[in-house]
C-alpha cells in the first residue's frame, strides 16, 4: 500500500507539473505564434493600402480573407476602415491616437497590446503597424488562445489519469509479487522477535525474496533449537540446584537476587518472587559481611551463622558479572547429633561409672580384706545388683540401636490387649505390692485388638507401667485402651505419681534423660524405657504423647493407626 501511495503521487505530481507547463509554456507559445501571425497580417494590410484604395472596403475585404478584424487608423486617429462596422458604425468609434497599440506603431515600433474590445467587451490581442496612410491594425479575440490551452490542459489531464489507471494496475500488481511477500516477511520477522519461534516464512520464490524468506526461515529454526537447548540448560540448572541440600542464593550487580532455590528460601525465610532485593534476606552480620566481600571480589568460606533459629555455614564467592553466589548449608542436625552425641557418650560413662565403682570397690575390699562371712555375702549381692543393672543397660542399648539402625521392623498383626495387660500387671505385680501401689486395667470392649507387634506392644506396655510404678510411691498406675474416630487405638498408662513438670515433658523420651536423676538411679532405672518405646512406637506408624501435673501423676498415651504399615525406627 506504501509503495502504490507513492507511484500515484509521484505520477500525480507530473500531472500537476505538466499542467503548469502546459498553463505557462504553451500559453507563451501561442501568444507569440498569434502577435507574429497578426504582425503578418497586418503587414499584408499595410501593403494593400494605397491611396487608390478604399480604406473601408480594404477592412472588409482583408477581414474577410484574413478571418480577423481589420482596422485602418488616419495619422490623426481616425478610423477610416473597420471589418466589424459599417460607415454609420465608424462615426461612433472614438479616436484611436491614443491607444497603446497605434501610439508605438506611429513611433516606429511594433504595436502589441491586449485589453478589453470597448465595442463588445471580450479580451482583444491587437497588433498594429505603420503605413505611410497611417496605421493598419488586425485583432483577434483571445477566448480562442484560452479555448486552445483548455483543451491541451484537457488532454494532458486525460492522460495523467490514464497513466495514474496504469500506475495503480501496476502497483497492485507490484504489491501481490513485492509488497504482499514483504508483509509477510515483516510480520514473522516481528513474530520472531516477539519469541515466537515456531512462525515460519511461507514464500518460495525465485530471487533476492526467495532468498530472504528461506534466510529467515533458517534464522527461525536456529533461534527455536537455540531457545530449546537454553531452556534444557536451565531446567536442568533449576533441577540440580532444587536437588542440593546446600541453599543457593545469586545476586547480580544491582545486588538484586536473580536466582535461589527452595532450601535456600526456607533457610532465609523469604517468599517474595524473583527478582527481589537483597536487603529482603536477614540482618545477619555474618552473612552480610560475607555477601559484602563477595562483592568487593573476595571469597568468604566457614563462616557459621544463626539465621531464623538455624545454624548455617555460609560460603560466598565473587562472579566475573560482579554479583556474588552464596551457598548455605545447614549445620543444625547435624549440631544437634553432635550434641546428642557428646550427651550420649556423657550419660553412658556416668550410668556405667557409678556401678562400675560401686563393683571395683567391693571387689577390692574382698581381695584386700577378709571380711566376715555375712559381710562379704552382703558385698557379694551388692556386686551382683550393680552387675545386673549393667547388663540392662547394655541390653536396652542393643534393643535401641538395633530398632534405630532398621535391623528391627515390627511385624504387626491383631493382638489381645487384655492379655497383653494381663502379662504385664503379673510382672510388674510384685515391685507394685512392695509400694502399696494398685494395678489395674480398663481396656475398652471395642478397643481389645490392637494392630501391632505382639512383642513390641508388651515391651512398650511393659516399659510404661515399670516406670510408672517406679514413680509412683502411693495409688494406683491403670492401663487404658480406647477406640479413636479414625478407627485406630489408643493405648496407655496412668498414674498417681509425683508428676512431671512442664520443662521435663519435652525432653523425657531422651536417651538417659531424668526428671529426678538421683531417684531414679537408685530405684534401678536405666532411663532408657521411654525412648525404647518411642522408638517402637515410630515404627509402627503411630505417635506417643505424654501429659502431667506436679502431684496428680502422669499419663503416657500411645495412638496406633488402624492398619500401620510397618517401616524403618
Amino acid at each position: 500500500m506504501r509503495l502504490t501511495n507513492r507511484v500515484l503521487a509521484v505520477i500525480g505530481v507530473h500531472v500537476l507539473v505538466m499542467v503548469y507547463l502546459v498553463d505557462r509554456q504553451l500559453g507563451s507559445r501561442l501568444n507569440d505564434e498569434a502577435v507574429a501571425g497578426l504582425t503578418r497580417e497586418a503587414q499584408v494590410v499595410a501593403a494593400h493600402w494605397t491611396p487608390a484604395i478604399d480604406a473601408y472596403a480594404l477592412a472588409h475585404t482583408d477581414g474577410r480573407a484574413l478571418g480577423h478584424r481589420v482596422t485602418l487608423i488616419d495619422p490623426a486617429g481616425v478610423v477610416v476602415g473597420d471589418a466589424d462596422f459599417d460607415r454609420d458604425g465608424m462615426k461612433q468609434l472614438e479616436n484611436h491616437s491614443t491607444r497603446p497599440e497605434v501610439v508605438a506603431a506611429n513611433s516606429g515600433a511594433l504595436g502589441v497590446a491586449t485589453r478589453p474590445s470597448r465595442s463588445d467587451g471580450d479580451d482583444q490581442l491587437y497588433v498594429a503597424v505603420r503605413t505611410p496612410l497611417g496605421v493598419a491594425r488586425v485583432s483577434m479575440p483571445l477566448i480562442s488562445l484560452a479555448t486552445a490551452i483548455s483543451d491541451a490542459r484537457r488532454a494532458v489531464m486525460l492522460a495523467g489519469a490514464a497513466a495514474l489507471a496504469i500506475a495503480l494496475l501496476v502497483a497492485w500488481s507490484m504489491s501481490r509479487t513485492i509488497t504482499q511477500p514483504l508483509v509477510e516477511l515483516r510480520n514473522v520477522a516481528r513474530a520472531i522477535a516477539d519469541g515466537d519461534l515456531q512462525r515460519r516464512a511461507s514464500l518460495a520464490a525465485p530471487g533476492e525474496l526467495g532468498d530472504l524468506a528461506l534466510s529467515l526461515r533458517e534464522l527461525s529454526v536456529q533461534l527455536a533449537a537455540r531457545d530449546a537447548a537454553r531452556r534444557a540448560d536451565e531446567a536442568l540448572l533449576l533441577q540440580l540446584t532444587e536437588s542440593l541440600n546446600e541453599g543457593v542464593v545469586g545476586v547480580d550487580a544491582t545486588r538484586h537476587v536473580m536466582r535461589i532455590n527452595e532450601t535456600g528460601r526456607r533457610l532465609l525465610g523469604v517468599r517474595d518472587a524473583l527478582p527481589f532485593s537483597a536487603d529482603l534476606i536477614p540482618r545477619d552480620r555474618a552473612l552480610r559481611e560475607a555477601l559484602q566481600a563477595a562483592f568487593e571480589g573476595e571469597t568468604t568460606e566457614g563462616s557459621e551463622a544463626t539465621l531464623l533459629g538455624r545454624t548455617v555455614n555460609i560460603t560466598a564467592r565473587p562472579l566475573a558479572s560482579g554479583g556474588a553466589v552464596l551457598a548455605l548449608l545447614d549445620l543444625t542436625r547435624l549440631r544437634r547429633l553432635e550434641s546428642v552425641r557428646r550427651d550420649f557418650v556423657a550419660n553412658v560413662s556416668h550410668e556405667l561409672r557409678t556401678p562400675l565403682t560401686i563393683i571395683g570397690g567391693f571387689a577390692e575390699t574382698l581381695v584386700q580384706d577378709d571380711p566376715p562371712p555375712d559381710r562379704r555375702r552382703q558385698f557379694a549381692e551388692r556386686i551382683l545388683g550393680n552387675t545386673r543393672r549393667m547388663q540392662r543397660i547394655v541390653d536396652d542399648l542393643l534393643d535401641l540401636s538395633r530398632i534405630e539402625s532398621g535391623g528391627w521392623t515390627p511385624n504387626p498383626v491383631r493382638v489381645d490387649l487384655e492379655a497383653v495387660a494381663g502379662d504385664v500387671i503379673a510382672a510388674a505385680r510384685d515391685a507394685a505390692s512392695v509400694k502399696g501401689v494398685s494395678l489395674d486395667a480398663k481396656i475398652h470392649l471395642r478397643a481389645r485388638q490392637v494392630f501391632a507387634d505382639p512383642t513390641a506392644i508388651r515391651q512398650v506396655i511393659g516399659n510404661l507401667v515399670e516406670n510408672a510404678v517406679r514413680h509412683t510411691t502411693a495409688g494406683s498406675v491403670e492401663i487404658f485402651s480406647l477406640m479413636r474416630d479414625d478407627g485406630g487405638v489408643t493405648v496407655g498408662v496412668r498414674d498417681t505419681g509425683s508428676g512431671i513438670a512442664p520443662e521435663h515433658l519435652p525432653r523425657i523420651f531422651e536417651r538417659f534423660y531424668r526428671v529426678d536423676p538421683g531417684r531414679s538411679r537408685d530405684e534401678g532405672g536405666t532411663g532408657l524405657g521411654l525412648s525404647i518405646v518411642k522408638h517402637l512406637v515410630d515404627a509402627h506408624g503411630g505417635t506417643v504423647r505424654a501429659e502431667s501435673a506436679i502431684g496428680t501423676g502422669t499419663t503416657i498415651a500411645v495412638h496406633l493407626p488402624p492398619a500401620a504399615a510397618p517401616s524403618s525406627a
